[in-house]
């Protein structure tokens, strides 16, 4: 076993962190709505072009806040897929509100679009297409069936930071989006993320709700002669050290994304023929998507190889992991969700599916122990 071990992410730190966390904690303000939170909020306005960016203290937090302004409460429906992290679901149980788990496409492993309009019922208040892998859902087709069906899409696009659909960030096509910069995120700050408002009319509305329910930010801008609380919500926001600490990676993010593909790509590169023997199945992007390079995993060819696979690279000191347990068969899921569709996709795939190590800056060295390891496991495991 090699001495030198390669953990499945590992933090990327542009080295100006220090810098602009000194400078917050000078200024005397380290709550939120400093002016670091302001900064990363323009940055992000300005990339994605929505009408509003709020940074939150996590991706979940940004999911609750978008739930809130869509409205969802006891007796709504929400379609998503059930291949997704918990608080995707657990932000519409919270309201009160049904989550209804509809399978994936076999192909990005993202919200089947097809089975969605099948799906909605006289109840359903929302759709929210999860990003798999910084690869965009079907948007065009999505956001067709919400305006037919007077539906709100919220876009969860943790993974999806500086990708695009057609040429459109993530986030900015739906009525609301959120983003995560949680350590294992392209861009980070440990906890963190934002929530994104593409309606000009509702951002005023999402400063309240981001805000405790409160007009803080109208009274502060000197539109109002005191603050009060508006609505009942949440505190939502994002102190001022960790978005300090958010702005130094927002202003290498491209730097960072690039890094990230040159090792997607040699990870790409060197596993087509393992494909094309049928040994095992690397991601697609569609041509229609700009990926981000968020993580690369690969689809074995049987559930009981996934467990050997992953500990043979253990063995050589790499560590690699599944995802996803599907929601719909979770304990909370069970409770709280409605199956809304087949599932065979998404139990099928999950069960196969490993991610390889990938971070920014990972050594050359490491990313060939990968792909060897990789190619030497898979030979193993064919015998």
């Amino acid at each position: 076993m090699s001495t030198d071990h390669i953990p499945f992410n590992r933090p990327f730190h542009v080295g100006t962190e220090a810098r602009h966390i000194e400078a917050a904690v000078q200024s005397g303000w380290i709550s939120a709505r400093g002016d670091y939170g302001r900064r990363c909020e323009s940055w992000l306005e300005q990339r994605i072009g929505c009408a509003r960016a709020l940074v939150t203290h996590s991706c979940t937090a940004a999911l609750e806040g978008a739930m809130l302004l869509a409205g969802v409460g006891p007796d709504d429906e929400v379609i998503m897929p059930s291949y997704t992290f918990a608080t995707t679901a657990s932000s519409v149980a919270l309201r009160g509100a049904t989550p209804v788990f509809v399978d994936i496409r076999p192909d990005t492993l993202n919200l089947d679009e097809s089975l969605v309009e099948a799906a909605v019922t006289e109840r359903t208040r929302a759709i929210v297409p999860v990003h798999y892998a910084g690869v965009a859902c079907e948007m065009d087709t999505i956001g067709a069936i919400a305006r037919d069906r007077g539906l709100t899409v919220i876009e969860d696009a943790a993974q999806g930071i500086l990708a695009t659909y057609k040429g459109r960030p993530l986030g900015s096509m739906g009525d609301f989006g959120a983003l995560s910069f949680h350590e294992t995120k392209n861009v980070t700050c440990g906890e963190g993320g934002a929530l994104l408002v593409n309606d000009a009319e509702a951002a005023r509305r999402a400063e309240i709700v981001w805000d405790k329910g409160t007009n803080r930010a109208e009274f502060e801008r000197g539109e109002v002669d005191r603050y009060t609380w508006i609505e009942v919500a949440s505190s939502f926001g994002l102190g001022e050290v960790s978005a300090a600490f958010l702005w130094a990676q927002l202003e290498r993010a491209r730097e960072v994304t690039e890094l990230r593909l040159e090792i997607w790509n040699s990870y790409h590169d060197a596993f087509a023929e393992l494909e094309r023997e049928g040994r095992l199945r690397r991601p697609l992007v569609p041509p229609d998507c700009e990926h981000n390079a968020h993580m690369y995993f690969l689809l074995l060819p049987e559930p009981d190889l996934r467990a050997r696979f992953i500990q043979e690279l253990a063995e050589r000191d790499i560590h690699a992991v599944f995802h996803y347990v599907p929601l719909h068969s979770s304990p909370a899921g069970r409770r709280v969700g409605r199956v809304g569709s087949g599932l065979e996709n998404t139990e099928r795939l999950s069960e196969r599916l490993v991610r390889l190590p990938l971070w920014a800056a990972m050594p050359d060295e490491a990313v060939h122990r990968v792909i060897e390891a990789t190619r030497d496991s898979v030979n193993i495991l064919a015998r």
